[in-house]
């Protein structure tokens, strides 16, 4: 025996906002790991040199091992759900709370002059 096996589960809670319409999210997550402790009179030059995880006395260190777990297994992307359609890109409005939110079509500004000499059709001639 070169050391101690350790394999587990963590669980954490996860808050957050949605990358696409900044809605708190709140979850959890669920990690597992698993890393080998090797004893120090097991322990080579070359080990030194790929940062192997070495018992401390009778003691290990779980820190690291459970932290880098956590944050591989967080999403990279959180979504509030996953079919969210976001805010709108014009006014900022949360598109999933009014689905049919819609706005005029943007007037050409090379045009836009032209609209001023429009006539109204209920004006007298």
């Amino acid at each position: 025996m070169e050391g101690v096996l350790v394999t587990g589960t963590a669980q954490a809670g996860l808050d957050g906002e949605c990358v696409r319409c900044l809605e708190p999210i709140h979850d959890e997550i669920e990690a597992r790991f698993q890393e080998l402790f090797v004893y120090t009179e097991h322990q080579t030059p070359h080990d030194e040199d790929d940062e192997v995880s070495t018992l401390e006395g009778d003691l290990v260190d779980l820190e690291p091992l459970l932290r880098d777990a956590v944050v591989l297994a967080l999403p990279f992307q959180p979504l509030c759900e996953d079919d969210c359609p976001g805010l709108c890109i014009e006014c900022g409005a949360r598109l999933a709370d009014d689905p049919d939110h819609t706005h005029e079509e943007p007037i050409d500004p090379r045009w836009a002059g032209l609209a001023e000499l429009k006539q109204d059709p209920e004006a007298p001639e």
